[in-house]
Parts: C-alpha cells; sequence; structure tokens
C-alpha cells in the first residue's frame, strides 16, 4: 500500500532506524518513543489488524518479536519489557505493528498514558539502533 508509511519502511522507500529484520518482518524504532529503544515491530504485508494476520505466519511473527525483546533488555540493559499490540483504537499507523518498549523499575510508566519523547538527534536514535540489533539473539 503505497500510502502506508510503514510499508514504505517495509521496502526500504523510507527512512527508519531499523534493529532487526526476517522473512516475517522488520523491527525499527518508534520515532515518538515512550521510553528510548522504543522499538515497532511490523509484518512485511500490508495487514491493519493482529486478526488479519494468517495463523500460518503467527509462529514467524512473534519469533522476531521475542527475539527484538530480548535485544531490547539485553542491549538497553533493562529490567524487562512491555509488549503490545493496538488494534484500530490507538493505532496511529493503520498497519499491524507490535510495540517493544524497554522497562526500568521507577520508570514512571503507569497504565496507558505514556509520556511520548524524541530522540536528540539522528545519532542517538542510531546508537540505540545499533544496540539493539547487536544483542538479537540468533535465529533458529
Amino acid at each position: 500500500m503505497s500510502g502506508c508509511v510503514f510499508c514504505r519502511i517495509v521496502t526500504g522507500d523510507a527512512p527508519a532506524w531499523r534493529v532487526a529484520e526476517s522473512s516475517a518482518g522488520v523491527a525499527f524504532l518508534d520515532t515518538r518513543p515512550v521510553f528510548r529503544g522504543h522499538v515497532l515491530v511490523s509484518p512485511r504485508p500490508h495487514l491493519v489488524t493482529l486478526t488479519d494476520l494468517p495463523p500460518t505466519t503467527l509462529p514467524d511473527y512473534f519469533a522476531l518479536v521475542q527475539r527484538v525483546a530480548a535485544a531490547v533488555e539485553t542491549g538497553l540493559d533493562a529490567g524487562g519489557s512491555f509488549v503490545a499490540i493496538n488494534n484500530r483504537v490507538s493505532q496511529s499507523v493503520p498497519h499491524l505493528h507490535t510495540h517493544v518498549v524497554p522497562r526500568t523499575k521507577g520508570d514512571g510508566l503507569r497504565g496507558f498514558f505514556w509520556p511520548r519523547t524524541r530522540y536528540a538527534d539522528a545519532a542517538e536514535a542510531q546508537r540505540y539502533a545499533d544496540r539493539i540489533a547487536a544483542a538479537l539473539p540468533p535465529t533458529a
């Protein structure tokens, strides 16, 4: 879908700080992260909601999400991660994507009232993307 920014990121036609990719999808930094290192994992085909994802692709897609969650925690020395999907409501881009947000004890995240931040510059964003990419577990 040519008007979809995530489709353009997946094809490489729009810039993004990529941290991982597989045949199932692409993982890249959110440009308005809840916390620095917040990653979005998006399937390659244009799908709007989780229920649109064919069951046969679930294992490969969520294997990528799982690898990214491990990399966020390891690469950023996070205490854990928050993994979530919005379906339509609160879905700022109508293309299925899974949020992987680094968490630390006392980080202030309460419920779904998420403060949003920005990276200081492209170099800072690239450093976060590189740290996460370097910590990706190997594929099976």
